[in-house]
């Protein structure tokens, strides 16, 4: 069977690479550098998902017993966020990994003539980074991060400059991420959405937020390359 999709947008954190655990880490050497208390793992693992600035706006509201819009007001914030840029850069590629199959696909994928695109709400420097750290900007046609334009997802923004870009169709077009905030994206620009179920998703299974599917991992992308059919592998959600 042909492939069914020209261009394909992909969330980074939780989709793409594991990323939690070094961010974790920035955020408690930024705490620590402060003297401040330090976080829990999961704590960041639910925190993920507007981008670095607004997790660490979330983890020093939390630590200080403060209103996250106290702390976006702090004139000392910008201080504070460039102490987090520099231990974070630090910690990018030390803890993180692709997840099973990621960079297969996109070869495969790319090989198959399919655009492939970063849509993340991770600030640029920082996405840059990530994605050189583990050898991946070479695999895709366009990155978009949370600052490249004026709004982040889930504002569709991003969608609409890549189906412009590539001159692809939203019928033709496929969006692949892990939380609630890539399928309300995929929803506002009016694409197909399917869902990794190992990402982090403020903590809450990726079923309910209601993708079009919900697949293991990547291996389903390439198996409709080979014409295989892999519903058998996939959760449907209701």
């Amino acid at each position: 069977m042909s492939f069914p999709y020209d261009l394909i947008l992909f969330d980074l954190d939780g989709t793409l690479i594991e990323t939690a655990p070094e961010i974790a880490d920035a955020v408690n050497d930024t705490l620590k550098q402060l003297g401040l208390p330090t976080v829990t793992q999961q704590q960041v693992n639910h925190w993920i998902g507007h981008g670095t600035r607004e997790l660490l706006i979330q983890a020093l509201a939390f630590v200080t017993h403060t209103p996250a819009d106290t702390v976006r007001r702090d004139p000392g914030f910008a201080e504070k966020e460039a102490v987090f840029g520099g231990h974070y850069q630090k910690r990018c590629g030390t803890r993180s990994h692709l997840y099973p199959h990621v960079r297969e696909a996109l070869v495969a994928l790319r090989s198959a003539g399919v655009k492939l695109v970063v849509m993340t709400n991770k600030e640029g420097r920082y996405t840059e980074t990530v994605l050189n750290a583990h050898q991946m900007a070479p695999l895709f046609d366009l990155v978009i991060s949370g600052d490249t334009f004026a709004v982040k997802k889930p504002n569709p923004m991003g969608i609409d400059e890549s189906l412009k870009r590539f001159g692809a169709t939203r019928d033709r077009t496929l969006f692949v991420g892990d939380s609630s905030i890539d399928i309300a994206t995929a929803r506002n620009g009016g694409l197909a959405v399917w869902a990794m179920p190992y990402g982090y998703n403020m903590g809450e299974p990726i079923a309910a937020s209601q993708p079009d599917r919900v697949i293991p991992d990547f291996s389903a992308l390439t198996s409709l390359l080979t014409g295989f059919e892999p519903g058998h592998r996939e959760q449907q959600t209701p």
